[in-house]
């Protein structure tokens, strides 16, 4: 990986640098230290574990924004097991995954503020979802839902896809009075729930995008940056930026169609719904007690964009980038040329002076930090948070017999 790294630098940086004008700046603080990130030899540290005296070598990272493996996998792990050490609660979490419109994809990749809108409105409509889906068995007193969700920039072939996935409290903690909140839990939802999210999301970002009037304002990417508007646009329609092939769409191996992160090919799935390019799925729930696969769903949407073992290079100088699943017309890998494969990274590093934890992970509901419930359902607290199962009021813990895990920092040694 290092060794790629160094090549498509050295080839494509002077290609890119006419393009991106300004921007090149931020292409360089991105790439500039990656080729060492995590490799021992260039530097480490070497860290003990206290209790089980095992100890190991953590090498230096570069500390970088956007798509280094080595900084990013850090990242993923790390948050993951912050979430689920001291934000979720012993209750079952489902997964809603929103993808939007190509036109929006392009605008919240450097629009930070409409990106912020677009989650919040989805959270509201699913956790109001939830409550609505809870008057239904006559819960009484005041009821909340929770949940966090991760923006990824990227889809599986490397190309702008601003998107977001939501990890929600799968029913909602309900009290009277001073009483202490107590966990409902929802049944699955049904496609005509789904296709109600969906329905109500498009038609609140559509009125909120004709509201603020952003689908007459001009493109202020491109009158402030063309290069990088340019970028964008390639990446998320998935074509070439420079070169001969400039616009032709990206090479690839095993079929003949590039979209594979479109969301409609599942429209046919449980739980998955697609209305006015606005796409719904909600078919992926973890029960209370599984904490290693919600740590393990947290590490999926906090994942970094590029997979260093899926990237290889071909006989002819190529680099071959293999999906992680088969597209639905068979493709199994996406092929680009040095500057192609620079030109897609460059697009996926965030915008600057935007801040990645507040704006790329958020927390809706009971979960937000300053929420009046939170210290009350907090994984710390869970031996006295009642739990409701099939209209039985559990006390104590919500799965009789966990543990509640450690309240001390996870290690770096550990992650």
């Amino acid at each position: 990986m290092p060794r790629l790294q160094r090549d498509i630098k050295g080839a494509a940086l002077g290609q890119l640098s006419p393009l991106l004008g300004k921007s090149i700046l931020l292409v360089l603080s991105s790439l500039r230290g990656k080729p060492q990130c995590g490799i021992p030899a260039h530097g480490f540290v070497r860290v003990r574990c206290a209790s089980c005296g095992h100890d190991r070598m953590v090498a230096f990272s570069c500390k970088r924004r956007g798509w280094c493996p080595s900084c990013c996998g850090r990242r993923m792990a790390d948050s993951a097991a912050w979430l689920v050490d001291r934000v979720f609660p012993w209750v079952p979490v489902r997964q809603w995954v929103l993808s939007v419109p190509f036109g929006l994809r392009y605008r919240m990749a450097f629009d930070a503020g409409l990106m912020a809108d677009v989650s919040a409105t989805f959270a509201r409509v699913v956790l109001a979802e939830l409550r609505r889906r809870a008057r239904t068995l006559n819960v009484a007193g005041q009821s909340q839902g929770g949940a966090v969700t991760f923006v990824q920039r990227f889809g599986s072939a490397l190309n702008l896809n601003v998107h977001f996935h939501m990890i929600a409290l799968d029913g909602v903690y309900a009290a009277e009075g001073e009483r202490a909140p107590v966990f409902l839990e929802l049944e699955p939802p049904e496609d005509a729930d789904v296709v109600r999210v969906a329905t109500l999301t498009a038609g609140r970002i559509l009125r909120l995008i004709e509201r603020r009037g952003w689908h007459e304002e001009a493109d202020r990417l491109w009158q402030q940056d063309p290069g990088l508007a340019q970028l964008y646009s390639a990446a998320v329609q998935g074509r070439i930026e420079e070169g001969p092939r400039r616009g032709q769409r990206l090479g690839r191996l095993g079929g003949d169609r590039i979209d594979g992160d479109s969301v409609d090919a599942l429209a046919a799935s449980p739980r998955c719904a697609s209305v006015s390019g606005f796409s719904v799925h909600a078919n992926t729930a973890i029960p209370a007690g599984d904490r290693q696969r919600l740590e393990r769903l947290c590490r999926y949407a906090a994942r970094p964009p590029l997979a260093a073992d899926r990237l290889s290079r071909l006989t002819n100088g190529k680099l071959r980038y293999e999906l992680k699943r088969p597209w639905s017309d068979g493709t199994t890998a996406v092929v680009f040329e040095p500057d192609d494969l620079l030109a897609k990274l460059a697009a996926l590093v965030p915008a600057p002076r935007v801040h990645l934890t507040r704006f790329y992970v958020r927390f809706y509901g009971v979960l937000v930090p300053a929420a009046a419930w939170r210290p009350q359902i907090s994984p710390t607290a869970c031996a006295a948070t009642p739990f409701i199962r099939d209209a039985t009021v559990v006390p104590g813990r919500s799965v009789p017999g966990s543990p509640c895990r450690s309240t001390e920092p996870t290690p770096k040694a550990e992650l």
